[in-house]
């Protein structure tokens, strides 16, 4: 369950979610949260002003990300890292999260109205701070999005179970832990504030006193309130729009955007798309279970690479205290190459266990999410958030594709002493390396000719060396966040040739690529500097240069 916890936290405030709604590329976020990260676009991109211009583009269609960038500053790297975020101009706040959080654009609203009722200016913005998508709103504001009641749920079910003991809800001071609870007034009472505040006599004395976990399970067996239509918000969901994907009333087949769209019966779509997560959580498990086993394989060759280093390291010794005192100035030196192998041998293992154990706490956290969801009884809020799960799920599941879980290393020390050349000869003693598999594979070479930036992407083409024998069974591609940073992995995969995008404008990235096989890596390539353009360009492409 505690993996779980990452699913449920918000990406702007890294608490759980309050009150969250669904923004249309599917992320989450609290309502508060969305109001306080929206910003006011100029008035030549304002919803009105593309009307009066004639164009056919509707309020909820995305900003280009590089224009929205100019004036809301939510642009970042690329997708996955979301810390590489330049440094902003107007003040800003961060969450615990790492996400920058803009002031509001706008006085603060009236106190006695929720943020939902809150009325937003025009031409207001929101960016999804997980994906960085932009999208205008329109008169409705943050009430044109719909809430996620099942991630409530979740939540709740999450934070109930976290409890180690309810609370007395009426001590004055510190709460005491709660004997009883009653049904009618809804109020976990200790035995003083019980005998204080709810006398069995007079109208109370018909009134049930349940013990506290009895009284936990009757509040999760209460219905929740039933989702209604974000256009019409007195009709219920009855009906689910298969070319919009989404849940839909009466009203809005007969006189909304869907009266020409094909629908289907709701419960039969809720049904279908629970069938659905269901089996590709099977496979997602399937591959989870793999990566266990595999961890416990990537243990156990720690343990047997400490043990081959020290059986050889011992028959080393034995050989070189046989020689003359000549060898033993040599043999100083082959211990140093033979803990270098070890030492290489044991942060590749090392270095693997951590990006499969970080891999495998998010594939179980999304899986006890998904679990969670599955539980639910409300069609409509499970089919708002179930094509963006299903997605996940095949996502994460192609991610443990081949050669994830390979060891990139093995076990033995392919090293072996000839101790039988003469006296004179000792000097010139060396090892004799006899590998039993095959090496890694050569550096690749980056091809400058090929490589390029436009506007704030950059793509890249590398190739083996011409005279290389080794086959390499893949590539992985890193790039530093544009300040001279730390690299981090952007592409791993067969290609030789990858597009990134996302990057920030007028900034300086340095790229290198290795290869991998079943053995290990290659060294990486010469660093290759990027240079992302200025400015939104048309048609100029930026020139590589190669680094050290």
């Amino acid at each position: 369950m505690e993996e779980m916890e990452e699913e449920l936290k918000c990406p702007v405030c890294g608490s759980f979610y309050r009150e969250p709604i669904i923004l249309p590329c599917s992320h989450n976020l609290c309502q508060a949260c969305a109001r306080n990260i929206l910003v006011q676009t100029p008035e030549s991109e304002s919803p009105q002003s593309r009307r009066a211009s004639g164009s056919g583009v509707s309020d909820y269609d995305y900003l280009d990300l590089d224009k929205m960038s100019l004036y809301s500053e939510a642009d970042s790297g690329y997708g996955s890292y979301g810390g590489f975020a330049s440094a902003p101009t107007t003040p800003c706040q961060k969450s615990p999260n790492g996400v920058r959080v803009f002031p509001p654009a706008m006085p603060p609203p009236p106190t006695h109205l929720s943020p939902a009722l809150a009325p937003v200016p025009r031409n207001s913005c929101i960016t999804c701070p997980q994906c960085h998508r932009s999208l205008i709103l329109d008169d409705r504001g943050l009430r044109g999005f719909p809430k996620n009641r099942v991630l409530e749920g979740v939540i709740d079910r999450y934070q109930q179970s976290k409890a180690a003991a309810l609370k007395c809800q009426l001590c004055e001071k510190v709460p005491k832990e709660a004997t009883v609870m009653c049904e009618q007034c809804d109020v976990f009472y200790c035995d003083p504030c019980r005998l204080r505040c709810h006398p069995p006599r007079g109208p109370l004395a018909k009134h049930r006193l349940v013990p506290p976990a009895q009284g936990r399970v009757s509040r999760r067996l209460r219905p929740r309130k039933v989702s209604t239509c974000t256009d019409h918000e007195l009709e219920n969901h009855s009906m689910y729009c298969v070319q919009c994907k989404m849940p839909v009333c009466y009203q809005c087949l007969e006189e909304g955007k869907h009266s020409s769209h094909e629908v289907k019966a709701l419960g039969a779509m809720w049904k279908l798309h629970k069938s659905q997560l269901s089996q590709a959580l099977n496979g997602l498990s399937d591959r989870a279970k793999e990566a266990k086993e595999f961890l416990v394989q990537l243990r156990n060759m720690v343990q047997q690479i400490q043990e081959n280093s020290v059986e050889f390291e011992a028959c080393l010794v034995a050989q070189c205290d046989a020689l003359i005192d000549a060898l033993n100035r040599r043999k100083a030196q082959l211990l140093a190459r033979v803990n270098k192998e070890h030492e290489h041998k044991l942060k590749v293992v090392r270095d693997q266990i951590s990006h499969c154990t970080v891999k495998l706490r998010q594939t179980t956290g999304l899986m006890e999410y998904c679990l969670e969801v599955i539980k639910e009884n409300d069609p409509s809020g499970f089919l708002q958030i179930s094509d963006a799960l299903i997605r996940r799920v095949h996502l994460t599941e192609d991610q443990w594709g081949k050669g994830t879980l390979t060891p990139r290393m093995t076990t033995d020390f392919d090293l072996s002493l000839d101790n039988s050349p003469l006296l004179q000869s000792i000097h010139q003693l060396d090892f004799v390396q006899v590998k039993a598999s095959s090496p890694v594979p050569a550096t690749p070479i980056l091809q400058l000719e090929e490589c390029c930036t436009h506007n704030n992407s950059a793509t890249l083409s590398w190739k083996q060396p011409p005279l290389s024998t080794v086959p390499a069974e893949g590539y992985i591609l890193e790039l530093d966040d544009g300040s001279g940073g730390q690299f981090r992995e952007v592409y791993v995969g067969k290609e030789t040739m990858c597009t990134v995008d996302g990057l920030h404008f007028n900034s300086t990235y340095n790229a290198r690529v290795k290869a991998f096989n079943k053995t290990g890596v290659s060294p990486y390539s010469k660093t290759l500097v990027l240079q992302t353009s200025e400015a939104i360009a048309t048609h100029e492409i930026e020139p590589m240069r190669e680094g050290c």
